[in-house]
């Protein structure tokens, strides 16, 4: 058995590759539907791709559902009781910081040097987390948590 993707629903697809761009993740591929009226965006970490508009080795899929004939899309709630993505970073502050330049709120801080948690832009909570641990360090060991992850 071997692990291919995970999908998650999104409304504003620019908005959520931007997103996972800011993440360090490129799109590999895309596929419309338009009898579907669907559109399906694969991304995926560099270290998981293999050649370009290839399946990589393991990819976020993310799918954005046409809105309806009468303009009016689908709403989601609460992820449909989706738990959340996880990546391992080299640099967990640097992740954290980029991020925030970026315009993320970081909902849980790596205040411990190891653990983080953001959320998409259609709420999906992301965990980063460190290869190894990092001492703690400011100004991330004193900043408080935010909302929910």
């Amino acid at each position: 058995m071997k692990y291919l993707h995970t999908m998650i629903r999104v409304t504003d697809p620019d908005a959520t590759i931007r997103f996972f761009e800011l993440l360090g993740l490129k799109e590999v591929r895309r596929m419309e539907s338009e009898q579907g009226r669907f559109t399906l965006i694969f991304l995926a970490t560099p270290e998981d791709m293999n050649a370009p508009g290839e399946r990589a080795q393991a990819e976020v899929e993310l799918t954005y559902n046409w809105p309806k004939e009468d303009g009016e899309a689908e709403a989601y709630t609460g992820g449909r009781n989706f738990g959340h993505l996880a990546y391992r970073v080299e640099n967990i502050y640097e992740t954290c910081q980029r991020l925030m330049d970026g315009g993320v709120t970081i909902n849980r801080p790596p205040r411990d040097g190891h653990m983080a948690f953001v959320r998409t832009p259609d709420n999906i909570s992301i965990e980063i987390l460190q290869d190894g641990v990092l001492e703690p360090a400011e100004p991330w060991k004193s900043m408080p948590n935010i909302g929910e992850w």
